[in-house]
């Protein structure tokens, strides 16, 4: 479930936040009671928690909540879903694209999951090499199919803003199982996502 302004955050954690970030600003040399600064620890946090929410959702429920049985046995791809991760080096986002596939082994799900699974994954501390492997493993314990791939591009602030500053770099991770371990099913998928 996606954070909103309705939504309710755990006050417990917004409070410790709200220390943690008022203490931040004053130790980097800021007046955390200037008027700019007032309402910055609570909006901090706030994002934090929107920003780390997928600890609190599971991935291999979402994709049981919308399996179906389906003969289909052709590549599914769901291609330039948008993400948005927070580097757990640096604490500083990383974002991009994923571009995810299954061959059905007598199940699909439906197409928005597969956005969301990444969604749940994304929205936690992360490094792109794990969060390439946790989406094709929910996918491939869940569903059970014939194969998955997951290719993610993205840009990290990490190394664009800070450390080498490369502003143009972009990093690529991939991940396949069972018929995407053969060159062609794999040269087909890496086609078709171009």
């Amino acid at each position: 479930m996606a954070y909103n302004k309705e939504e309710h955050y755990d006050e417990h954690i917004t409070e410790g936040l709200i220390a943690n970030y008022k203490s931040s600003i004053e130790l980097l040399g800021e007046d955390s009671t200037r008027e700019g600064l007032l309402k910055t620890p609570e909006r901090m946090a706030k994002a934090m928690q929107f920003l780390t929410q997928g600890y609190q959702q599971d991935a291999r429920a979402i994709l049981n909540g919308a399996k179906f049985t389906e003969a289909y046995s052709e590549m599914v791809i769901v291609k330039d879903i948008e993400l948005y991760s927070m580097c757990e080096h640096h604490m500083l986002p990383f974002f991009g694209k994923a571009h995810v596939a299954y061959i059905p082994n007598g199940y699909i799900t439906g197409l928005s999951k597969i956005a969301r699974v990444v969604d749940v994954f994304a929205r936690r501390l992360q490094v792109q090499e794990r969060l390439t492997h946790q989406i094709l493993d929910a996918i491939q314990e869940t569903l059970q199919p014939l194969g998955v791939a997951v290719v993610i591009e993205a840009q990290h602030l990490c190394m664009m803003m800070r450390g080498v500053q490369k502003q143009n770099s972009t990093t690529t991770t991939s991940a396949f199982s069972g018929q995407f371990e053969h060159v062609a099913t794999r040269s087909e998928f890496m086609k078709l996502i171009q």
